[in-house]
Formats: C-alpha cells, sequence, structure tokens
C-alpha cells in the first residue's frame, strides 16, 4: 500500500508539468493580476520569508533544546530540519531534471513576474519546504493551535508563488506532495538517526 502511494506521488510529480499548460497559464494570470496593495506586499513578504521560517523554525528547536539539555526539543529538531532539508534538496535536482520553464517565461503577454527566479519552475521549492515544515510540526504536535496556523502559512505559501508569477498550479501541487513524502521519509531516518545518537 505505502509503495504505490509513493510510486503514484513520483508519476505525479515527474507527469504534471507534462499536461497542458494552457489552463494553468489562464490560472497563473488570473491571480497574478490580483490588484491592491495588501495583497501585493502580504504575498511578497510570506514569498521571501519562507526560505527564514523553514531553516529558522527547526534552528531555534534545536539551539533552545540544547540549552535547556531538552533531548527530545532537538530529537524533534532532527526530524524538522532534515524534513525540511531533505525536501529542499530533493525540490532543486528535480527542478534541472524535469527543466520546466517559468510562467513569466514561458508567457511574457500574460503574466506578469512581481519577482524573478533563475532556476527551472518545476517543483516550486518554497511550498515543498513549507509543507515539509509545516508536516513535520504536525506530526510532532498535533495541536489545533500548530495545525491551523500550519495550513494558513502553507496556503499562503502555495498561492503566493503563483501570485508571482512563478509557479504554475502543478508546480505548487508538486511541491507540497513533495514536502509530505519527504517528511514522512525523514519520520523514518529520524528514528534511526536518534538512536545513534541519542540512545
Amino acid at each position: 500500500m505505502k509503495r504505490s502511494v509513493v510510486l503514484t506521488l513520483l508519476l505525479l510529480l515527474i507527469a504534471s508539468p507534462l499536461l497542458a499548460q494552457g489552463w494553468e497559464a489562464n490560472l497563473v494570470h488570473h491571480i497574478n493580476g490580483w490588484q491592491g496593495s495588501f495583497i501585493h506586499d502580504y504575498s511578497n513578504f510570506i514569498s521571501k520569508s519562507e526560505p527564514y521560517v523553514a531553516l529558522g523554525v527547526p534552528l531555534v528547536m534545536a539551539a533552545v533544546g540544547w540549552k535547556n539539555n531538552d533531548q527530545q526539543l532537538m530529537k524533534d529538531a532532527l526530524f524538522i530540519g532534515t524534513s525540511v532539508v531533505g525536501t529542499f534538496a530533493f525540490a532543486m535536482g528535480l527542478k534541472y531534471i524535469v527543466n520546466r520553464t517559468r510562467p513569466y517565461e514561458a508567457y511574457p503577454d500574460l503574466i506578469h513576474p512581481h519577482s524573478m527566479e533563475p532556476d527551472p519552475s518545476f517543483p516550486s521549492g518554497h511550498t515543498a519546504s513549507a509543507f515539509a515544515l509545516a508536516t513535520s510540526l504536525c506530526i510532532r504536535y498535533p495541536k489545533w493551535y500548530v495545525i491551523a496556523p500550519s495550513a494558513l502559512w502553507v496556503s499562503s505559501v502555495a498561492l503566493s508563488r503563483m501570485y508571482e508569477g512563478v509557479h504554475y498550479p502543478t508546480d505548487v501541487l508538486g511541491g507540497a506532495a513533495l514536502g509530505v513524502g519527504c517528511t514522512i521519509g525523514s519520520y523514518y531516518l529520524s528514528k534511526w538517526l536518534n538512536k545513534k545518537l541519542f540512545d
């Protein structure tokens, strides 16, 4: 069962950029055209802050755990950190394998770039890392006050990447699937690392 789910996710990740792009370009054009200074500022802030949040949370957790000699917090930080870093590394490798052109480059007359990115489009690295962080936090701390803000944050990151004109919907969906999948893999890896480091 687990093997078939992983295989399905991998096929989705590889095949989704090859699907028809017309509807995707139109959807990105629609989102990209939203007006208002609040939308622009919020999207820009969320997009730019994602890497700092995704890396900062596990680093702060590790520092607090080390300072307070809290092994459980350090184990949680290790799990969350490996989820985020592993997901990011996998996403960057996949970007250059698929080598999909950014929406604002493929449709310059339709989509305005609110920001520009140097690497290929698929999958969305920001979305992948955000989902890795949110999923790992929700696994470790399954409380409503962790789940609700995490869901709002990852949704904002995903939407902001389309508003910025730098990703298609399938880039974002692929990033989300990658983030969740890598986090599940990291969960089992962290169990093994915890035994080596803490037991």
